[in-house]
């Protein structure tokens, strides 16, 4: 059998698998890449979620023993989602981002780029692969568009002509040599409007970004957010679709392919208040399958808790002045002192005397801080 022949049944085996796209390409360095990455580096703009070793990002051969070919994998998600939660008059909702649909696209793409890898060992038994889903040390984006998925639009997502920016990414690098699919070709043309629409100006406009303002990467921190992100996250508690949104090659795109990243309204939309309290075995049992589980379930709280501030519910305040009390995290506690800040319109001496004796009981500075800053906004409503 031939390559090409071979790649021929690889595209057919893929529409069986349910792979949405593939393409081909050389096992070829990135080394056009270093100097851009270099100078990210030198920026500060870098999350600290990426691959530290800047060689094994951009040669194959540093994580591969004589690499000829890689194939990039996409998977298309929904949009939009096919139930609406029911709306109850004064339950305040939260949301995750679109990524985060569904049962972790982790586990989806690498069990689709298993199937695919075990057709092609089938034709070609002592083939050797390395498949990559979102934590390898390739750049997933630049992988693609290398290989035709697409290209790299100014909102440093990939651009499909098919699912817009709706996809989720993988890679496989092997030893079989194919023919390369020609790369994607630029095709945002003057238009700003990802750029614009970012709330953070996270977003540089040639196809970079700043992760450390950007809304997603401050949704994922563990720490308390500092306050200049609080009212421009809304009510996502996980990610961000701005971007997304704002794209026009985005306008009308809704993949509904795979059933198991269909979200679930009470799970991806879920009531804001009861999370506040959720115990570690209901939040792994409700929303451990979700991609946004990842880093546990204290962001995620602390970002419900900004949400209720922004939506500015005043029925939460009780259960915040309790986390204030007793929750035995600081940034929990710190936070729900910022939030019954922004809720209250007015305030009684009963109030300020809680945040008083709160602040001489708190032990962290961060937290003691947070307070500090909300009982003299308190105090400035009690004196008017």
């Amino acid at each position: 059998m031939t390559n090409a022949v071979l790649k021929r049944e690889i595209l057919e085996a893929c529409k069986e698998i349910g792979i949405d796209k593939i393409g081909f390409t050389t096992a070829e360095p990135f080394d056009y890449m270093k100097e851009p990455l270099l100078e990210q580096h030198a920026k500060g703009h870098t999350s600290g979620f990426e691959h530290q070793v800047l060689d094994e990002r951009l040669y194959p051969e540093l994580i591969f023993d004589n690499p000829k070919s890689i194939l990039a994998i996409g998977l298309a998600y929904p949009s939009k989602p096919l139930e609406k939660p029911e709306r109850v008059k004064g339950e305040r909702r939260g949301s995750f981002a679109r990524a985060s649909w569904g049962t972790d696209y982790h586990f989806i793409l690498r069990d689709k780029m298993d199937q695919l890898i075990t057709f092609i060992q089938e034709r070609v038994p002592d083939a050797r692969f390395k498949p990559m889903v979102d934590t390898g040390e390739l750049i997933d984006t630049v992988v693609a568009q290398r290989a035709g998925l697409g290209f790299i639009g100014r909102n440093g997502l990939l651009i499909t002509e098919e699912f817009g920016t709706y996809v989720y990414l993988g890679e496989i690098i092997t030893d079989i040599p194919f023919e390369p699919d020609a790369p994607g070709v630029f095709g945002c043309g003057d238009c700003m409007r990802c750029v614009t629409a970012c709330p953070t100006g996270a977003l540089l406009g040639n196809g970079q970004l700043n992760p450390k303002v950007c809304l997603s990467f401050q949704t994922q921190t563990k720490g308390s957010m500092p306050e200049e992100f609080r009212k421009k996250m809304g009510h996502v508690i996980y990610g961000c679709d701005i971007c997304q949104q704002a794209c026009p090659y985005n306008r009308g795109i809704d993949s509904h392919f795979h059933p198991e990243m269909e979200p679930e309204p009470d799970r991806e939309t879920p009531v804001l208040q009861p999370m506040l309290t959720i115990s570690n075995r209901d939040f792994k049992a409700r929303f451990g399958v979700l991609a946004g589980s990842w880093r546990g379930k204290k962001p995620l709280q602390r970002n419900a808790i900004i949400a209720l501030a922004n939506y500015r519910d005043r029925s939460a305040v009780p259960q915040l002045l309790q986390l204030m009390e007793q929750d035995p995290r600081p940034v929990i506690r710190g936070t729900a002192a910022w939030a019954i800040g922004q809720i209250l319109r007015d305030a009684n001496a009963d109030i300020l005397d809680f945040f008083k004796e709160r602040m001489e009981a708190e032990e962290d500075e961060e937290a003691r801080a947070e307070m500090e800053m909300a009982l003299v906004k308190l105090e400035e409503l009690a004196d008017k």
